[in-house]
């Protein structure tokens, strides 16, 4: 049995197949970890989501922004935009069962034996990976409470806090939570997000930095695999610490990741029509 994680997939299931029979996956032997946003932007959202369900328990996969906005247009409180490749998903249908099965995914994937957690975009300096599941099963349940769902997605959107205080209560807290988890680039290392600044590294406002360069940060001891920021291209030179959005939909390339020999596996992926 091999374990391997993938980048931010965004509808690009042919690359993901070319890849999987590159490594002879099988989902009777194998596992695959998604690092999230399944969908949105590329050309087989519907499929690919369908693909990942399909997987069951040979699937592993954590939320994205794009697949929290999917559940969001799904139960009316956003709004799809020119580049979304959603609108498949909402007329398909099995729609209702995709939907349900999004709502039962983690914000962070944590095994303990490997001592490896993957999520989104990241963990903010200021809190341990015990306090991060803590915090992450917070907006899960939310996700899974049919009483708690609708006021959160109606919530979910915006910048604002931009800092975690203890003190935060109800849906700002819930969207602070989620912002980090699956929007955050640079923050400072208390926890300060920017959510503005989405280029490199050398793009940080005066007084911010990534994420996972802050000397402090709770998460050094564990290992961490991210996506969200593609353009990294994939690097990131802090130890323990795997960068795997290399902008598949933006015709650069999809990375697989041999969690068990550390091997990258990487095919190209076709430049979006214009």
């Amino acid at each position: 049995m091999t374990t391997y994680a993938v980048g931010d997939l965004q509808g690009c299931l042919d690359p993901l197949k070319k890849l999987l029979a590159k490594v002879d996956f099988s989902a009777s032997r194998d596992c695959l970890w998604v690092v999230g946003d399944m969908v949105n932007r590329g050309p087989q959202s519907l499929q690919t989501l369908r693909f990942v369900r399909d997987l069951g328990g040979s699937g592993i996969c954590v939320l994205g922004n794009h697949d929290l906005h999917l559940l969001a247009v799904a139960y009316g409180f956003g709004r799809l935009k020119r580049s979304d490749t959603l609108q498949p998903i909402l007329d398909a249908p099995d729609r209702n069962d995709l939907i349900d099965f999004l709502r039962q995914q983690k914000l962070i994937h944590h095994d303990p034996a490997r001592n490896t957690a993957m999520v989104h975009a990241g963990i903010p300096p200021q809190w341990s990976l015990n306090k991060a599941l803590l915090r992450a099963h917070e907006v899960e349940q939310a996700l899974r409470d049919d009483a708690m769902l609708l006021p959160f997605l109606d919530g979910m959107y915006g910048n604002l806090p931009d800092k975690w205080k203890k003190e935060l209560h109800g849906i700002p807290r819930l969207r602070l939570i989620t912002n980090y988890f699956t929007r955050m680039r640079f923050c400072k290392a208390d926890g300060t997000l920017d959510l503005l600044s989405k280029e490199g590294l050398d793009s940080a406002p005066e007084g911010f930095a990534p994420w996972f360069s802050h000397r402090n940060r709770k998460t050094r001891d564990n290992i961490l695999i991210f996506g969200h920021w593609a353009a990294l291209e994939g690097r990131c030179d802090e130890p323990n610490v795997h960068a795997l959005d290399t902008g598949c939909v933006w015709g650069n390339c999809l990375t697989l990741l041999d969690l068990d020999s550390g091997v990258r596996h990487q095919c190209d992926c076709p430049r979006p029509k214009s």
